[in-house]
Parts: structure tokens; C-alpha cells; sequence
């Protein structure tokens, strides 16, 4: 089906092997709660980023029993900061459907472990191909890179469509040998060819195991793959941020809602206007008002202009409302925003 020579499987195995990324601690395991865990943290996070916050995670969570028994509010705070807080609600849900459901071993199989919460079909593959060694392919957007250029693959991403038509390919082009052996290295050589070698501006090709296979390559206009025509469109708002301090020095947190931005954090409070501020604490004590330098925060999709604002009350200037008084000193056993947890550390 791929219309590509044969030994495609073959070259991205023994590229890995002799170049590709070794070393990382989530590498040499076939522990699929450590994978799972890994594949979750690098969706759309820098390995940089996962680093550091991989061994902290696994030193309060070990294993997927403990995840499990765990708050949620437990793995907020373990994960604060690694945005895209949807993947930690995920992670726990799938966690204690793996004890509830499968015993406490996860699936070995990717159609299996695509039913899970939080994990789609490329991984699955990913679990799949590096734990158990089975012939399934993952996709993500490196890997879709490398795919398009290889084999040409000209057509819209942005149609399902032909979304489908390229995982047929991917399918198509995997090791049919010893897999146990070549589906970790084939797996993760597609990974590391995307994030190292080809690249979505200047690609090193004279790198690449596969630049004599590689249509794209030979017609001289790599970074014309792969084709996505619909884009997400940015938005923009404003929000301000009341920090609340009491007499004693704590600040007022308040829950997030389960949906929306910073979904089932902790948080200061949150207003569409410097007027709902005020008039949350209107007839209470506003000694030590002060705004601070508004400030941007980028989501993904989304630009955030903070106004913070500070001031003391009473402690019970927030009775009615549903929160939480919280000593700096205790501020390390909450999820909060990466943002509000910059703005408490900086004194703000």
C-alpha cells in the first residue's frame, strides 16, 4: 500500500539504534504505567519541561494503585505548572479505571487501551508497541511529518478522510519480524526522527536514514508536508485576578468550575471586569488596595491578559462564598495555575 521500497522499518530500527534519543528516564521499560505516564506528559509539552516533572510525579504516585487512591486534588498539585489540565483529570480517571475495571494491569492490547479515558489511538499504539510488541502504529504530529514527506502524501490532513488514509499507510510500513525488539525501536525512532532530524523548518536531510526514500526530499520541497489547510483561530481575554490576604497573611483560593479554563484548580478568584472585583467585595474593608501591571499569559489557543489586584480584608469578609483561606507556607499542597502560582511566589 505504502508504494515505498522495501527496508522502510528496517532503516528507522537501525537509525535509533545507533543515533536516536537514549537515556531518557521513561526508555528501557516495558512498565506501562511508566509509558502511559510519559506519552501523557508529552502531549504538547517540551521534553525539557516532562524532565522535570516525570520523577516528581513518580515519586508521589509510584504506580497506578496509588494514582488511583489519590485525590484529585493530589494530582492537581503534583502537576500545577504542565498546563493542559485535562490530561491530570485523564491520568486519574484512567488510573482508577484500570484498578476498577482491569485489576490493576493495564490492557495489552491498543484497541483495549484506546477505551480508556484520556488515551486516543496513537497511545494506544505508543503503550502498546513499546510494552508488548504489538504491530500498531502510531501517529502523532512528528510522526505524521515524517510520514507525509516520505511517501509524498500530498492530501489534506485537515479531512478525515485522508487523515485515515495515512494511518492505513502508517499500518502498512511497520516491522513484520521480531517485534518484541523492533516495535520499541521502530516506535520510537519515528519519534525521534520527527523531533530531531525532520523538522518542520529546515530539516536536516542529509541526517535522515530514509532521504533517499523521501518523495518530498526528491522533488526538493520538504516543507511543503504535510498539508493541513483549516487552522485554529487565536481569541483573546481579559480576566481579573483578586488576591484576597487576610490579617494573618493567608490568601483566599477558590475551586475552579469543572469546565473551562484552568477547569477544577484552585485559584484566585476570577472576574470578566475590574467592576465585578469590585463589587464582589463591596462594604468590606480594602486597605492595601493595589493593581498590580497587568500581564500575558498564552494558552494555546487563547491569549490571557491578567489584571491582578490585591487587597486585605477580613477573614470574614468571603463568608458565602465557597474557598478556602491558605497560609503561604501551604500553598505547595494546591494545583494552581502555573500564572496564579507565580503571582503568590512573586509576592504579587
Amino acid at each position: 500500500m505504502s508504494g515505498l521500497p522495501g527496508g522502510f522499518a528496517g532503516r528507522v530500527v537501525r537509525w535509533q539504534q545507533a543515533h536516536g534519543r537514549a537515556g531518557l528516564p521513561w526508555q528501557g521499560t516495558r512498565d506501562p504505567y511508566r509509558v502511559w505516564l510519559s506519552e501523557i506528559m508529552l502531549q504538547q509539552t517540551q521534553v525539557s519541561r516532562v524532565l522535570e516533572y516525570y520523577p516528581r510525579f513518580l515519586s508521589r504516585f509510584p504506580d497506578v494503585r496509588a494514582l488511583a487512591a489519590a485525590s484529585l486534588d493530589d494530582v492537581y498539585a503534583c502537576w500545577a505548572g504542565l498546563g493542559y489540565y485535562s490530561r491530570a483529570r485523564n491520568l486519574h480517571r484512567c488510573a482508577q479505571d484500570v484498578v476498577a475495571v482491569h485489576g490493576g494491569d493495564f490492557p495489552r492490547s491498543a484497541g483495549m487501551l484506546a477505551t480508556l479515558p484520556g488515551i486516543g489511538r496513537s497511545t494506544a499504539a505508543a503503550i502498546a508497541a513499546f510494552c508488548f510488541g504489538e504491530r500498531a502504529a502510531i501517529l502523532d504530529g512528528n510522526v505524521k511529518r515524517v510520514l507525509a514527506r516520505v511517501l509524498g502524501f500530498g492530501a489534506d490532513l485537515a479531512v478525515l478522510a485522508n487523515e485515515r488514509a495515512l494511518w492505513a499507510h502508517a499500518q502498512d510500513l511497520l516491522p513484520r519480524r521480531g517485534l518484541q525488539q523492533a516495535m520499541p525501536a521502530y516506535t520510537q525512532g519515528l519519534m525521534d526522527l520527527g523531533a530531531t532530524v525532520c523538522l518542520p523548518r529546515n530539516p536536516s536531510c542529509l541526517l535522515c536514514p530514509l532521504s533517499s526514500l523521501c518523495i518530498a526530499r526528491g522533488a526538493g520541497e520538504p516543507e511543503q508536508y504535510p498539508v493541513r489547510t483549516r487552522t485554529l483561530r487565536r481569541g483573546s481575554q481579559s480576566l481579573w485576578l483578586l488576591r484576597a490576604a487576610s490579617e494573618e497573611g493567608a490568601v483566599w483560593l477558590e475551586k475552579r468550575p469543572a469546565t473551562g479554563i484552568w477547569a477544577g484548580l484552585y485559584c484566585l478568584p476570577v472576574f470578566d471586569s475590574a467592576a465585578e472585583l469590585q463589587a464582589s467585595i463591596d462594604g468590606h474593608a480594602r486597605d492595601g488596595w493595589h493593581e498590580h501591571q497587568p500581564f500575558l499569559h498564552v494558552l494555546t489557543h487563547k491569549d490571557l491578559y491578567l489584571h491582578p489586584v490585591t487587597v486585605r480584608l477580613p477573614s470574614g469578609a468571603m463568608a458565602g462564598r465557597e474557598g478556602t483561606w491558605a497560609a503561604r507556607e501551604e500553598l505547595a499542597r494546591y494545583g494552581l495555575p502555573a500564572p496564579v502560582r507565580r503571582l503568590l511566589a512573586d509576592g504579587a
